[in-house]
């Protein structure tokens, strides 16, 4: 797909970006026989495809209209229709560089400014630990969708233990809503680590990967997450004893891994950008080197049918289908995936659960009937926010897999 830049677009590195990934374009189609928002809504502009076209023209010169935002906006940035495209279109780079120049020529209405800024800002500051206490306080008292985004607050949790020290070592990113919404994801990752003779260290300073900034159409604020991440991990990356950078937030391990892309114009952090990709692991990618001192610790396993999500960023943007499944059945556990949609989004998708909560919760319920034929005991994902989606609709626990290896350590 040729696309001949207007004067606008001509020098800009994003105008040279778009067009070179717009060259790889072809009309097949395959992408919106996998998009969840064309399948749900039926219209061209909301699948990848018509996106495609609409970015195309905006490059062009075309008008760009408020219609143009609510069709970028309604991509769940999922990244079903990158697996599937047979000419390798980075769809997801695309739609981030279309999104961020439609968002510099469309001023948005005032409430959804304010959301957006609200749900930036919130999710990322301090503050949010101690608000969402407050939110599980008032729970009962809160209309239905909020409460919805506001989790229970879950017991039984194990007390945090002190990190031991161990051969091999690896960085962990905590993140910026998983602490609060879900501390207990971290102790168990930090456990489960432990038991496999590997080390769990944190850096001071660190933060938010960037995603949740850059989705809300933030870029520059995300590109701000990444510089101050790189700052906080540099020196003990300087020391050679990290193996790894490490999420257990599938979303997470996926924007790390895209950090050398996003600064590689950037002089002073692209090299170092560079090699944090380059260490940059999901924490599912550390289980096959985790196995064999795993099943010699691991006390008799429940027969409990476990059903598995897995996240948009986990099955298709660092293309880990299947690794937790087959890892955890070879530990022994009951764990499948749906026999049928396992490959679309549940509609959690970070923040878009919250601002188009009427897709949202159609993806979710479609989701949860498909994990539904599996008559599960429990159902596990690798995100936080997927883990979250998912428990606003079912009575299930919906857990983190590290959670159930953790368990069965204890």
């Amino acid at each position: 797909m040729q696309t001949h830049l207007s004067a606008e677009f001509e020098d800009s590195t994003e105008g040279k970006e778009a067009a070179a990934i717009l060259r790889k374009c072809v009309h097949c189609g395959f992408c919106n026989a996998t998009c969840p928002t064309y399948q749900l809504l039926g219209d061209e502009l909301d699948g990848p495809r018509g996106r495609i076209y609409l970015i195309k023209q905006m490059l062009e010169g075309a008008e760009v209209t408020r219609s143009t935002q609510q069709h970028l906006d309604r991509c769940l940035t999922c990244l079903n229709c990158q697996t599937a495209c047979p000419s390798g279109v980075e769809y997801g780079h695309l739609v981030d560089i279309g999104r961020k120049l439609v968002e510099e020529r469309v001023e948005r209405p005032p409430l959804e400014r304010a959301a957006r800024w609200s749900l930036r800002e919130g999710l990322t500051s301090s503050w949010f630990a101690p608000a969402l206490k407050i939110g599980q306080a008032l729970r009962p008292l809160l209309p239905r969708v909020l409460k919805n985004k506001v989790p229970l607050q879950r017991g039984g949790q194990v007390a945090h233990t002190a990190r031991a020290a161990q051969p091999r070592k690896v960085l962990i990113l905590q993140g910026c809503v998983q602490p609060a919404m879900s501390p207990n994801i971290d102790r168990a990752t930090e456990r489960v680590l432990d038991a496999a003779g590997i080390q769990a260290v944190y850096a001071a300073g660190s933060g938010c990967c960037g995603a949740l900034r850059t989705h809300l159409n933030d870029s520059q604020g995300g590109l701000k997450d990444m510089r101050r991440n790189i700052d906080a991990w540099s020196p003990q990356l300087a020391t050679g004893e990290i193996e790894a950078v490490i999420s257990s937030a599938s979303a997470c391990a996926l924007a790390i891994k895209e950090y050398g892309h996003a600064l590689a114009h950037d002089a002073a952090y692209a090299e170092r950008a560079r090699h944090i990709s380059s260490l940059a692991r999901d924490l599912s990618e550390l289980l096959p080197t985790m196995l064999p001192a795993l099943k010699d610790k691991l006390r008799a396993r429940s027969a409990a049918r476990v059903a598995f999500h897995a996240p948009c960023t986990l099955q298709h943007g660092q293309r880990l289908r299947g690794v937790v499944e087959t890892q955890l059945r070879a530990l022994g556990f009951n764990v499948s995936a749906a026999c049928d949609e396992s490959h679309l989004c549940c509609g959690s998708a970070g923040a878009y659960s919250v601002l188009q909560p009427q897709i949202a919760t159609q993806l979710r319920d479609r989701k949860l009937l498909n994990l539904a034929k599996l008559e599960p005991h429990f159902i596990l994902s690798a995100n936080i926010g997927c883990i979250q989606h998912l428990q606003s609709g079912t009575s299930l626990p919906v857990l983190h897999w590290i959670e159930m290896l953790d368990q069965a350590l204890n």
